[in-house]
């Protein structure tokens, strides 16, 4: 059996660390993140309230679980939903006509010339603010990287012996696409989706910094970051505890997809070497 890598157990240790706080929220939460008390504005760390309380009173651990568990769902629906469309994209471009392989590559090329945050930014400025809306944003702008993935690892694998041996038995596009080649390429798609979830995260967080992305009173990491900024000379408490899991987030997931690819390509060498 295969050593687990270093980046691997920290990649697992980080999300862990952030997913089951978020899905312990689905059950219980010290306190319902959106009732306030005024009584207890900026109320410090303490037993009462280990993370204290922010500017209209509310906890800020209990705001902090739900801000993880939003985060993580919009991250995992529009991650899922983009790298569904750009595997399809991918292979219609590669098995497709040359028309069709032109156009769809050329709209790929376009996209990806810009900053994948400026496209989430301009789709949700155009689609409306929202939770909906900014996971449709953050699923286009991820569309590009699978789709281009997909496309250049079909194109290599469509000339391999086995494909050509499926041809020979009368097998048609979409059956040596979706029977033959995905099931090869799955590893690296794998921990390309891995490692976006922390990119996804990301521009969750900043279209809700902005005031684009999830809307009060379901609290996120962002809006809380955005909130937090007015008092954070004076109260740093506020900021440090959704900068530290977004941080925590975005690394876990990063290293768990770099541990993943050195895991799967170091088990593809031992098998081929």
């Amino acid at each position: 059996m295969k050593r687990i890598t270093p980046s691997l157990a920290a990649g697992i240790t980080l999300v862990c660390i952030v997913l089951i706080p978020a899905l312990v929220s689905l059950f219980c939460m010290p306190y319902d993140p959106q009732a306030m008390d005024l009584h207890s504005r900026f109320a410090a760390p303490s037993a009462q309230h280990l993370l204290g309380c922010d500017h209209f009173g509310r906890d800020l651990l209990s705001r902090l679980m739900e801000a993880s568990r939003l985060a993580l769902a919009s991250g995992l629906f529009s991650v899922f939903l983009g790298a569904l469309g750009g595997i399809i994209l991918g292979i219609a471009a590669a098995l497709g006509p040359k028309w069709l392989e032109t156009m769809l590559m050329r709209l790929a090329d376009a996209l990806m010339a810009f900053p994948t945050i400026l496209t989430a930014l301009a789709l949700a400025a155009i689609l409306g603010r929202g939770t909906a809306p900014s996971i449709i944003a953050i699923c286009v702008a991820m569309i590009p990287t699978f789709s281009r993935l997909t496309y250049s690892m079909v194109c290599e694998g469509r000339a391999s012996l086995y494909v050509r041996a499926a041809r020979s038995y009368g097998a048609g596009p979409l059956r040596i696409a979706f029977c033959h080649l995905l099931p090869s390429l799955m590893g690296r798609l794998v921990t390309q989706l891995t490692s976006s979830l922390g990119s996804a995260v990301l521009l969750e967080s900043s279209l809700s910094f902005l005031g684009l992305g999830i809307q009060p009173p379901s609290s996120s990491l962002g809006m809380m970051l955005s909130e937090a900024r007015a008092y954070v000379l004076t109260h740093p408490y506020q900021a440090l505890p959704p900068g530290l899991v977004l941080l925590v987030m975005v690394l876990g997931f990063n290293l768990l997809g770099d541990g993943l690819n050195d895991l799967i390509f170091d088990r593809r060498r031992a098998v081929h070497g």
